[in-house]
């Protein structure tokens, strides 16, 4: 590559969800995202593109796959139970079914390309159903406490705790403080996934792709919020690279 040649960064898609929004006269419905999403792909060297939800059909996700060298499911509310067999729980969220069909096809499609995927919060449990896992529906059932979602927008902070050799180990360290705002868990593990990081009441705080069967694809989701910690790019640096080197991959076959 010659001096005068611009460096060519990674494109990462994020998926947005749809939300009333006032500004000015207008209060419509949009295409939402808070900024500190895509913030934390810009300031790792990453270009964001936003993916909106909106009707899928056979071509859709494949067509968008095609423009983008990585792939991050953000959080939201909550996933359909009916897709992990379960009737809704009192507290669950109304299901957003197209959302749901859009970040499903999303992901599909990324898994069979070999695309890297960083799941947030509700993006790590599209991952664990998509490979046949469950949920928790209500946390607090199942340990007694509401510290992971306290409500009106305060997130808890909890220390996570990774299993070593995971590449999230590699990344964060043995222990970090996580920003957490979920009601929802994993419970059974998806087909492929391991788990690689706790917190202190044995919560699954982050699972990926299994790098022993899988050791070309990137592929992690956490249960907390990364870019509410932009004093720490890790994750962030890691999906971006992890793009980079599959786009120039791509380009080299």
């Amino acid at each position: 590559m010659s001096g005068s040649e611009p460096v060519r960064r990674p494109v990462l898609g994020m998926t947005t969800y749809l939300q009333q929004a006032q500004t000015g006269v207008w209060d419509v419905q949009a295409s939402f995202l808070p900024a500190i999403y895509f913030q934390g792909v810009n300031l790792a060297g990453g270009v964001a593109v936003l993916l909106p939800p909106q009707p899928v059909d056979s071509g859709a996700a494949a067509r968008v796959l095609d423009g983008l060298d990585g792939l991050i499911i953000t959080g939201g509310k909550d996933v359909d139970p009916a897709r992990y067999g379960q009737a809704p729980h009192p507290t669950t969220d109304e299901p957003d079914r197209i959302r749901d069909a859009w970040e499903f096809a999303l992901l599909d499609e990324a898994l069979r390309r070999g695309v890297p995927v960083l799941g947030i919060c509700r993006g790590a449990q599209v991952l664990n159903v998509a490979l046949g896992g469950t949920l928790f529906q209500h946390l607090p059932d199942v340990i007694g406490h509401t510290h992971h979602q306290k409500g009106n927008a305060v997130f808890g902070t909890s220390a996570v705790w990774t299993e070593p050799g995971t590449r999230l180990a590699e990344l964060i360290g043995t222990s970090s403080d996580a920003q957490c705002y979920h009601h929802q868990a994993i419970d059974r593990v998806g087909d492929g996934l391991i788990v690689s990081a706790r917190d202190d009441d044995g919560v699954i705080e982050a699972v990926e792709l299994d790098r022993r069967t899988h050791p070309d694809q990137w592929v992690v989701g956490v249960q907390w919020h990364p870019e509410e910690r932009l004093d720490d790019l890790r994750l962030f640096a890691a999906v971006v690279a992890a793009a980079n080197h599959h786009a120039m991959e791509r380009v080299r076959t």
